[in-house]
């Protein structure tokens, strides 16, 4: 996958704090602690591609970069490493999670079940205003894909989707389906990276929609199972190709 290079120096005092001004700006508008916030920006790092698999993330890099204390960043980390993004190696710290490809397909493997098994309970007929949200969301979507608004693309996605499975009223399967979703959130990059797998994404989200719409249960299934496909693919060719066959295990 073809990213941008990123500089290792550390921004300048002056880089940092036009950086952290809106930063922390936002943090008091939404009263999001910091700790959350910084997780989420170092999420949508690693789901972009700006940080790749077994890149470490270094404590006081990371306190300039967001301008704040050691407290906040370990609170980030610990709260990343709960979501299976990141991983703690004794005696070097924190790295962004290095997802075998044999992990990966065990881990899709399950989410498919899981996901066939929200849109297989889910009650016919569906609300015409559930069919508004979801279509509203979807607008957003595509209009992310249409101006290669990545991040917005991640963040519709996400919302569609727990949009669609919350249908289902199952809230455990709701909740164990987002968990697993945000174990492998670090490798939608390699999908993202083409950007046919993108329409490719929004034509299976209207389908979805149109599936929905008409109380049409297998053809959602089949959507939800092909939906999945790309992701787990794009992931696993390129992991190969980066560390090689002898690192699947």
């Amino acid at each position: 996958m073809a990213t941008a290079k990123t500089s290792k120096k550390l921004p300048s005092r002056r880089d940092v704090a036009t950086a952290a001004g809106p930063f922390q700006a936002e943090a008091q508008h939404e009263r999001e602690p910091v700790a959350h916030m910084i997780a989420r920006k170092l999420e949508e790092d690693v789901v972009l591609g700006r940080r790749h698999p077994r890149e470490r993330l270094v404590e006081q890099d990371l306190c300039a970069a967001f301008d704040t204390h050691r407290g906040d960043i370990r609170l980030a980390l610990f709260e990343l490493e709960k979501r299976g993004i990141v991983e703690r190696i004794p005696n070097r710290g924190a790295i962004v999670r290095d997802l075998k490809p044999r992990e990966v397909s065990e881990i899709y493997s399950v989410r498919e079940e899981l996901e066939v098994m929200a849109v297989r309970i889910l009650p016919f007929p569906v609300a015409a205003a559930d069919i508004v949200r979801l279509e509203a969301v979807q607008r957003e979507h595509g209009k992310a894909v249409d101006a290669g608004d990545l991040l917005a693309v991640f963040h519709s996605n996400v919302q569609f989707h727990r949009a669609l499975f919350g249908l289902c009223g199952n809230g455990c399967l709701i909740e164990t389906i987002e968990n697993l979703a945000q174990k492998v959130s670090g490798i939608r990059s390699y999908a993202y990276a083409n950007p046919g797998a993108l329409t490719d994404a929004r034509r299976d989200h209207m389908a979805m929609i149109e599936a929905l719409r008409h109380s049409r249960r297998e053809e959602l299934i089949m959507l939800t199972r092909r939906h999945l496909k790309p992701a787990e693919q794009a992931y696993i060719r390129a992991y190969r190709q980066r560390f090689g066959d002898g690192a699947s295990a």
